[in-house]
């Protein structure tokens, strides 16, 4: 399973109103989308999250969203390091997804850009 890099998962109280430093921080334009209640920015290694509290609050225990080229593969070899599968691999905005808990408890959410 090759790690192709790693994306810093941000909950905002106003996704507008922080979108713009990050735009200029990174030097490139939102990708925006929503998942469930949650409106998201993607912004270079940035994910800026902004929502209702209940469903942040889930997604404030991911640590980093893992870019992988195969998520059915990443899937294999951390199944094989002992750690627990929580959801997936799932379809997502950008491809597919896997959301995965490592045996020191770390969950981290892996993802490719592969369509389901």
């Amino acid at each position: 399973m090759e790690i192709l890099g790693a994306t810093l998962r941000i909950c905002v109280d106003d996704l507008e109103a922080a979108v713009p430093f990050y735009e200029r921080l990174a030097g490139g334009r939102a990708q925006r989308f929503g998942r469930g209640g949650v409106q998201v920015a993607a912004i270079g290694s940035f994910l800026l999250m902004s929502g209702p509290e209940a469903e942040l609050e889930i997604l404030r225990k991911v640590t980093a969203t893992i870019a992988v080229q195969d998520v059915a593969e990443a899937h294999q070899v951390l199944a094989g390091l002992g750690a627990r599968i929580l959801a997936g691999p799932l379809p997502s905005p950008a491809g597919r997804s896997l959301l995965v808990m490592h045996p020191d408890g770390t969950v981290f959410e892996y993802v490719d850009q592969q369509r389901a």
